[in-house]
């Protein structure tokens, strides 16, 4: 579940927490998720309008009216892109940011029994890279407990 894979993209947290119900379902006994979400620590440090602002390129999407909501850690925008017929496109959106505790008490909730959240680099996923407040996304590798046999 990689790059967000839906989860944190949904309008409401119980929404967001359905994606790690049914993700959860859909593994082995003692399997192992893997996905990134928004970090929540990044929006404490840094103006995310100012960050996707400068990781904007042309041909890529554009960000506007950013509103970060500190007691929802929700960004509302509008994404605006282009698709491949050249037809101009608006979202609007409403992202979830997550900080660690509460990644860790939702996947505990659901019996991963091995939580570990590492910084995760736009494009760039790695385990040895620490997360800090200067990462826009965590990368979340959980195990579930297996069950006695």
């Amino acid at each position: 579940m990689l790059c967000e894979g839906g989860f944190p993209l949904m309008e409401t947290d119980e929404m967001n927490f359905q994606i790690l119900q049914n993700a959860t379902r859909a593994l082995k006994p003692a399997g192992t998720l893997i996905f990134t979400t928004l970090n929540g620590l990044f929006p404490l440090f840094h103006s995310v309008k100012d960050f996707l602002a400068a990781a904007a390129q042309e041909g890529q999407a554009s960000y506007d009216d950013n509103s970060f909501d500190l007691m929802t850690f929700r960004d509302h925008n509008v994404t605006r892109v282009v698709d491949d017929d050249g037809q101009a496109l608006e979202l609007v959106c409403n992202e979830r940011y997550y900080v660690p505790s509460e990644i860790t008490w939702l996947l505990k909730s659901l019996d991963f029994h091995k939580i570990d959240i590492f910084g995760a680099r736009l494009g760039a996923f790695s385990r040895e890279h620490a997360l800090t407040t200067e990462d826009y996304e965590m990368l979340v590798v959980a195990a579930k407990q297996p069950r006695p046999g």
